[in-house]
């Protein structure tokens, strides 16, 4: 089983910690980069081998990741001379990637099953599937339904309900087919293609643990669980917490 993981970006949201640091190696917990743990986590669902897409800060990622040898897992990588966004660096890979593979960012903390994930995207013949979590935001004020000028309804401080992207999919390679090496290209835009296309994007609901380190709250809230979570973010390959 292949990934690609996405470890390109600046982190701007992160700043200044992403300053000297890119983001997928901002230290969690004592010992833990966020990197690491990924390749851990993939290395532990039976992932032999990874692509890693790079440009910030690109070399500090190889030197720290290498070929991949001490995850038991072949390590390989394409590095951005320009931004692509989110799934443009993909279109240079598509004659060396498998028939069905994973794609996920880089700064990702979650307890997911990616070979679950990936073979339930097989299973669906889907050309995208895309992990999502419900989210609940609670607004903070009365909501009005208006119409014509006038109300016709109230709400008081609602709950809202709804679905986002984890930032994890499955993906088949013939997704890839229509689109040219270097061209930035975004998830945004590539599901609003397959939509266009009829082609309509499978999802993955998933209700365990995840978190997106993209603002430094949420980075400061995943040092402060991690001890709490290293026992569902860290198991060995017969599932034992490491």
């Amino acid at each position: 089983m292949h990934a690609v993981i996405l470890a390109g970006g600046k982190g701007v949201r992160l700043r200044p910690y992403t300053t000297t640091l890119p983001k997928p190696l901002m230290p969690i917990g004592d010992k833990h980069a966020i990197l690491e743990i990924v390749l851990e986590q993939l290395a532990s669902c039976g992932f032999t081998s990874v692509t890693l897409a790079i440009n910030h800060l690109g070399p500090l990622i190889k030197a720290f990741v290498g070929d991949g040898a001490r995850w038991g897992l072949r390590v390989g990588y394409i590095e951005e001379d320009r931004p692509l966004s989110t799934v443009g660096p993909l279109f240079a890979l598509k004659d060396s990637l498998p028939e069905q593979f994973v794609v996920m960012n880089g700064d990702v903390l979650t307890d997911l099953d990616y070979a679950d994930l990936l073979n339930q995207h097989t299973v669906s013949g889907a050309g995208l599937t895309v992990a999502i979590a419900e989210r609940t935001h609670k607004v903070e004020f009365g909501v009005l339904d208006v119409e014509a000028s006038q109300i016709v309804g109230f709400r008081e401080k609602p709950s809202l309900r709804y679905q986002v992207s984890m930032g994890v999919y499955g993906m088949s390679r013939r997704t890839l087919a229509p689109y040219p090496a270097g061209r930035p290209f975004g998830f945004d835009e590539l599901v609003l293609d397959l939509l266009a296309r009829r082609d309509n994007p499978s999802t993955y609901p998933f209700t365990g643990f995840w978190l997106d380190i993209g603002r430094p709250e949420d980075y400061d809230e995943a040092n402060r669980s991690f001890e709490q979570l290293r026992p569902i973010l860290l198991r060995d390959r017969a599932g034992e917490p490491v």
